[in-house]
Formats: structure tokens, sequence, C-alpha cells
């Protein structure tokens, strides 16, 4: 009856080339019965082992234990430090709650249970999670350890803990922009954390190895007490001001690294429940607006590197330059003929429209293009990077009003590293948020203006601080040089009057510049007794602050040796 099966059976057992001798019928049946025995073994041992392959290969809704509680092991993330060795970001460990619902025997008294300890836990999820026929539901994730202590003494049964890991940023709000920040299950979703993902962290993970192992600290240059000095500056001025927004940078002009970067409104990305507002946005890279007057520094490098224009040359502003209807005018106008230093000085519209035009448009888009102004950046350890708007075709109109900052949006971080070639002797250094040697940085940069260039914007920028808008940013010692930039801010497609985004522009200290320095303030409001809310009267005297305060911790020593009359003939042209 049972020849259909064994007979194969006795084929396989059958040793090659031998022949089976029948004995008597006793002996067959014996044997059939070992054969039968064994197949009954192995089919056993094939059903438990299809059943471990099932478990292990579950879907994360309805897995295993150990499935789900390596989870928070698989996200070890390395620490994160400042260029002084400062924790920025480091992983610690938490209990988070979860029940075998298969173990629980009557799912309301748990929940009545476990909402004594946690009176936020949703009735539906909770309950349709114990009620299921699972072998895993997370509860709760990352809960306190008090928590952790009151439901043990609870004694539920079916409810148990896992250790996860989760991210903690020590300095909170202070650089969370550049920081950015994890999800529940430690993966990076934003700023320098989710750059770490995207280049290698994840595909680690995703490799298995350095599972719940430390793996080897990231340096940034960030410095995190100038980081502080910068937020504390704006957050001053954002109050002070009235501005509905501030952001600020710290720049080695001779490496292209960021000693500090913020902006604000920020958030805490150890509870980054803000992050996603729109006003959370990081300013410096990735936001971009038109700069106002701070590109007339881009102008003026244009027009003197082209050698159509020299410090010697005169531009007519006794009158106002018609472009359509639209009549261009300066704001504080001398109605006179103007030098070059004086169009610089004194904010010259019409001086600096003028200058456009003796260089040309296809030589000023090409200039702008060169020194990283109208192209969106690139190498920046940050994913929030925005790309800047110019128009589709340069017209006049378009040129001249290009010229003094409106017609083109860039990000602020893209002004002050094109500032860095203005006065570092021309040399264009993409920005890092890594430690990076000046032999690096001179491998990276790219030479986009004379060095005479150079040595003349560094004279210019000087002398408007000495004389001219800038002021407010003069730090005793340190030789600040800078340009102001006040610009209106276009409101339902035209310029308006009332809304403006503030901004200085600098460097330190000019005779060899080190760092630059860039304050914005968008919608600043004026202080009482002042009629409008310029740049010179607000963003310039936050730059000074900030200098003052962190040139000494960057090791910048001041000198009141340097006479500012021998450094305004220090140049040659």
């Amino acid at each position: 009856m049972m020849s259909w099966l064994l007979t194969p059976v006795r084929r396989l057992l059958r040793p090659k080339g031998l022949q089976i001798v029948q004995g008597p019928q006793g002996d067959a049946q014996t044997r059939d019965r070992i054969i039968l025995v064994m197949i009954g073994v192995v089919a056993v041992f094939s059903i438990i082992q299809l059943r471990l392959v099932y478990l292990a290969n579950v879907d994360g809704s309805r897995g295993t234990i150990r499935q789900q509680g390596d989870l928070g092991l698989t996200a070890a993330r390395p620490r994160i430090l400042d260029r002084n060795g400062e924790v920025l970001a480091l992983d610690i460990e938490v209990q988070s709650l979860f029940a075998e619902p298969r173990l629980i025997d009557n799912p309301d008294e748990t929940y009545e249970a476990l909402v004594t300890v946690l009176p936020d836990l949703d009735f539906d999820t909770t309950m349709r999670r114990l009620r299921s026929d699972l072998g895993f539901a997370w509860i709760k994730r990352e809960i306190t350890p008090r928590q952790q202590a009151d439901i043990l003494a609870l004694g539920l049964p079916g409810i148990d803990f896992r250790p996860e890991t989760k991210r903690h940023y020590p300095a909170g709000n202070a650089a969370s922009h550049v920081l950015g920040h994890t999800n529940i299950d430690n993966r990076g979703i934003a700023g320098f954390e989710k750059h770490l993902d995207d280049t290698w962290l994840r595909e680690l993970h995703a490799s298995g190895f350095q599972i719940g192992s430390d793996l080897q600290p990231v340096q940034l240059a960030l410095d995190l007490r100038v980081q502080h000095f910068v937020r504390k500056a704006l957050a001053a001025a954002m109050e002070r001001y009235r501005a509905i927004a501030a952001a600020g940078v710290v720049l080695d002009a001779h490496t292209g690294e960021i000693v500090a970067m913020s902006s604000l409104p920020d958030y805490n990305p150890n509870d980054p429940v803000d992050a996603l507002k729109p006003d959370r946005l990081n300013r410096m890279s990735a936001g971009v607006y038109e700069m106002g007057s701070t590109f007339k520094t881009f102008t003026t490098a244009m027009a003197l590197d082209s050698g159509k224009v020299d410090l010697r040359s005169k531009f007519d502003a006794r009158k106002p330059i018609i472009i359509g209807r639209r009549p261009i005018n300066d704001f504080h106008g001398k109605k006179r003929i103007l030098s070059v230093p004086e169009v610089f000085i004194y904010s010259s519209n019409i001086g600096t429209a003028k200058m456009t035009e003796a260089v040309g448009i296809p030589a000023q888009q090409e200039f702008l293009t060169r020194i990283g102004l109208l192209s969106k950046m690139e190498g920046l350890e940050l994913p929030e990077i925005a790309t800047p708007q110019q128009p589709r075709e340069w017209r006049k109109v378009h040129s001249i009003t290009i010229s003094f900052g409106h017609g083109v949006s860039t990000t602020p971080l893209q002004t002050a590293v094109a500032a860095a070639a203005l006065v570092n002797g021309g040399k264009l250094i993409p920005p890092t948020l890594q430690p990076r040697g000046r032999s690096e940085a001179d491998a990276l940069a790219k030479q986009v203006m004379q060095r005479e260039t150079s040595d003349i914007m560094r004279y210019l920028m000087r002398l408007n601080v000495l004389k001219g808008s800038g002021r407010r940013a003069e730090v005793p010692g340190f030789l600040v040089g800078g340009k102001t930039g006040t610009a209106e801010k276009v409101v339902n497609g035209r310029y308006s009057n009332e809304k403006r985004f503030n901004a200085f522009l600098a460097a330190f200290p000019v005779t060899d510049p080190r760092y630059v320095v860039l304050v914005i303030l968008d919608e600043p409001k004026p202080e009482e007794g002042q009629r409008y809310a310029t740049a010179g009267l607000n963003t310039a005297p936050v730059v000074g602050e900030i200098i003052e305060r962190a040139a000494p911790l960057l090791g910048v020593e001041p000198d009141f040796r340097v006479r500012d009359t021998a450094i305004l003939s220090s140049y040659r042209r």
C-alpha cells in the first residue's frame, strides 16, 4: 500500500552498483518501518526550519521581538565635535516600551494601567495594537527612567522594554541649523546629520557593520563659543529692532571654514517639533534674497578688475537714471560728480549703475557667475541649499538694478563666500563645515580676480567703515572693513517702502583679513527717533559686537599701532 512512497526511497538508499537481495517478508516490513520513521523525522525538522525562516523574515508590523529591538542598535551614530573638541551631538541610550499582544489576556486592563503612567497614550491606536495577534508592537518610544520604573511596578504581563539609541545635542538650539537632527529611529533627516547618512552612514548601517559599537568622532570647523556669541547677538538684534528673522555667519577667509553660522528663529534638535515650520528655515544657505547695496561691493570689484575703471575714474551722479518710467536715484544723493571711493562710501546707485555700463552686460553676468553668486553652491555638507534666481534674459534695466542689489537673489552664505575672495587676494574657496588647512584650501581655490583688485577692495571697505555707512561696525584695534545693504522687499510683485532686508558684510583685519562676517535682519523696524531702519543703524553694530567678542577667541589680537592714514595710502594703482 505504501509502495508508491517506499519505492523511490529504497532506490535512494540503494548503494550504486549493488543489487538488493529480497529476504523474508518480516525483514522487508522492518526496513519499511525504519524508512517511514526517517521520513517523519525529516518532515518535522523541515517544518521547524520553515517556521524559523518565516519568523526571521516577517515584516515590521508582525516582527519578532529581536527584530524590532534591533532597530535602535543599527542606528548608532558617531559623536560630532566642534573644532576644540566640545561635544555637539552624541548617542544616548533610552528605553522604549513594547508589548507582546499574544501574551496579554486582558488588553483593556493593560491599557488602563499603562495610561496611569503615560496619560498621552492614544486609546484607539494602543488598543488596536494590544488586541492584535502580533508577536511585537511598539507602545511608546523613548520613555523616561521614572516612567520605566513606574511601569515595572505595575507588573503587567506581555509588557517589556527595549534599549534604543537616541541623539542628544548638549548645546540645544545653539547650532540647530548646522547640525540638523534625527528621527525617532536615529536616522539623520536634516543638516549635517543628514549629510552623514547620505554620504556613508546609511550605507554602513545597511551593511550590518558597527551595530551597537562606537564610531570614530566627526569634527566640525564650528567653534561653539563663537556660535553662542553669534546666536546671542542675533537674538538681541531681533528683539531690539523687532525683526521677523535674523542670521549670521563667521567664515575663515583663507580656508572657507564656517566657524559659526546661525539663523533665527531656530528650534531645539532634542525636540524638533518646530523644525518644519516655514520660518525655521536656515536663511544662510536655504533662503535666497536680494542683498541690496552689499552687491555694490561686487559691482565695484568687477569694474576695477575689468581694467576699464580705476580709483581715479569719476561718474556723474547729478541726475537720476531714467529706465522706462522709473527714475534711479540715490538714497542720500550728493548731486555731483563722484570718484570711485565716493561712489562706494556714499553707496551711490547712479554711480554704481554707470560703472556697470562701462563694463557691459555680458562681462557683468560672467563676473557674478565667476565669483559664485549665480550658481548653486556645490560641496557644502548641508542638504538645505537654495539655488540663486536671476532674470532669464539680462536687459539694460536688469543690469542696472542688479548692479546695486535688486533683480538677483542669492543666498547670504554665497555672498559671504564671494566676499572672502574680494579680500583674500582674489581666491574663491568653497565653504566647508569640516576642518580644512590652508594648503588643502589653496588646492581647491580658483583665482577669480587680480590680487591688486583685492587690495583695492580691502581699502574701500575700510574707508566705508571710517567715513561711510559702516561706522557703527568699527571695533578699535581690529581694523574692520565692510559694506551695508538695505534692500526693499518685494511684496505682491512690487517693492515695498516699509519692509526691508538689511545686511552688513565685513572683513577683519583689513590689513590681512582672516575672517568674513555677514549679518542679515529681515524686516527690522526703526527705533524711536529714527525715520528709517537702515543697515548702518542695525546690522552694522551687530557685526561690530560679534567681532569684538569673537576675535580674541579666534586668536586675532588687536593692533593699535597701525594708523588708518597709513592704510589708506598703502594701496598702489
